[in-house]
């Protein structure tokens, strides 16, 4: 029995020696001091040896025990040592190398042109207000002197939630709402979103506008062209000419359509402008005292001016697009060249 106890402790330390994996290590490990070990088992027949025999027999399997477990633990360490280092070798990022590049996000180009139009009016002292998306028929129309029936409605197609709330047509009800609550002097400047039923190359059901209004005491159509001539250089370049042509809007008396020099042909005439030379860019006029009588305005006192311009065009002129639908559509390869 001792000669068999020394024979497995022998057998067990060579292989363990020779052992070249981990999962090989714990093979021998199970194989010799597992519950079912031979080396093990004689353990389990001390209780039938002689009472004199027991201690050697005990002592030799323990010592046997021990000399295995000691080289096991540090075989093992030596192979975990061994292939973590072969790991970290295989996974080896060589930072020499050319990274790969991270593409980042940029704003939309209706954002772009938005934020540039915004930052060019409150360098001149206007300052931003916001209002609902869902607007009352009154605040859209009535208080804007378009009365019910009036033949201007015809000019937008709304899109109606219910008989006197619809989706805003313009962002033109941030001026009444701004109104009621304060008194001049006012420059404000109202962007976002308005509905119109309206779907075409040029047109969209769902669009941006950024309207602005001044109102104090002696503000004149000089002030509002000077305004929006300054806006319309910083926007399209300093060499760009400006026109106004009169127009009509129910808000406004006298109203003004503004041009700036065609973008493409700088005023020679061709296909964009359809060979006019001039671009038609937004509409303008001195606010109608019926809108100043609306929101308790004295209109012998104060005067001012009102304008409203589609950042959707601005957009597509200024980046020479000629589909308003890529605007909306998302294309990756579309937005990146922004």
């Amino acid at each position: 029995m001792e000669d068999k106890i020394t024979q497995l402790k022998e057998e067990a330390l060579k292989l363990a020696q020779a052992a070249k994996t981990l999962p090989e290590l714990d093979e021998i490990r199970v194989k010799y001091l597992g519950k079912k070990s031979e080396l093990i088992g004689f353990l389990k027949l001390l209780g039938g040896l002689a009472p004199e025999e027991r201690p050697k027999v005990g002592a030799l399997v323990n010592e046997a025990k021990e000399a295995i477990e000691l080289l096991l633990r540090d075989k093992k360490m030596l192979l975990f040592g061994e292939a973590q280092k072969k790991k970290i070798a295989a996974e080896k990022i060589d930072i020499s190398q050319p990274g790969k590049g991270i593409k980042r996000g940029k704003l939309h180009p209706l954002t772009q042109v938005m934020e540039e139009a915004k930052g060019i009016f409150l360098r001149m002292g206007f300052e931003v207000a916001e209002g609902p998306e869902v607007e009352t028929e009154y605040y859209n129309f009535d208080g804007l002197n378009i009365p019910p029936h009036h033949p201007s409605r015809d000019m937008w197609s709304t899109l109606f939630i219910k008989e006197d709330i619809l989706l805003r047509t313009h962002t033109s009800p941030v001026q009444i709402r701004v109104m009621e609550k304060r008194k001049p002097p006012l420059a404000i400047i109202a962007p976002g979103r308005v509905y119109r039923r309206d779907s075409d190359a040029t047109h969209s059901p769902v669009f941006h506008q950024l309207e602005g209004f001044l109102v104090k005491e002696k503000v004149t159509f000089g002030d509002l062209k000077g305004t929006l001539t300054e806006f319309l250089r910083q926007m399209f370049g300093h060499e760009k000419k400006v026109r106004f042509r009169p127009s009509f809007f129910p808000f406004t008396e006298p109203s003004a359509e503004v041009d700036v020099e065609c973008v493409l042909c700088s005023g020679k005439g061709c296909r964009l402008c359809k060979e006019t030379g001039w671009l038609e860019i937004l509409g303008s006029g001195m606010i109608d005292p019926n809108v100043f009588k609306a929101v308790g305005y004295d209109a012998e006192k104060y005067t001012g001016f009102a304008f409203g311009m589609g950042i959707d065009r601005i957009a597509m002129l200024k980046y020479g697009i000629d589909n308003i639908r890529l605007l909306y559509e998302n294309d990756v390869r579309f937005l990146e060249q922004f």
